[in-house]
């Protein structure tokens, strides 16, 4: 089922550019990092499940790559940014081979079940 978006004709044309390109680098910045890394883990200061995550990955003993954007006072456009991209609506985003599987509890049962290896190819 495809994720409901406001459709561009319903934006006015003065405001294209500026839905279109809001942030574009931080999107540009995270959907590179998730094509170009096994595990990707994106998050904020201050937020436990983003901790959680990276924990899990360590005791695991995944490799993954971190990239942060603020905490729960800071950058919270650019984070509204990739909520926007992703219609993941919480952090942590965690990318397998370039594809969101979701957050923290998310990953933990890929985890407990075995399927991050197969995801992972191993």
């Amino acid at each position: 089922m495809p994720r409901q978006t406001l459709d561009e004709s319903r934006l006015h044309s003065a405001i294209r550019d500026t839905v279109a390109n809001r942030h574009a680098d931080i999107v540009h910045n995270v959907n590179a990092a998730a094509l170009s890394n096994p595990v990707l883990v994106v998050g904020m200061a201050g937020n436990p499940y983003c901790r959680r995550a990276r924990r899990l990955l360590g005791k695991a003993e995944i490799a993954f790559h971190y990239l942060g954007y603020g905490s729960y006072f800071g950058e919270w456009q650019p984070r509204g940014a990739l909520k926007a991209w992703s219609g993941w609506p919480t952090f942590p985003m965690v990318f397998v081979k370039g594809n969101l599987i979701g957050g923290a509890d998310d990953l933990e049962m890929l985890i407990k079940s075995g399927e991050i290896k197969r995801l992972l190819g191993e």
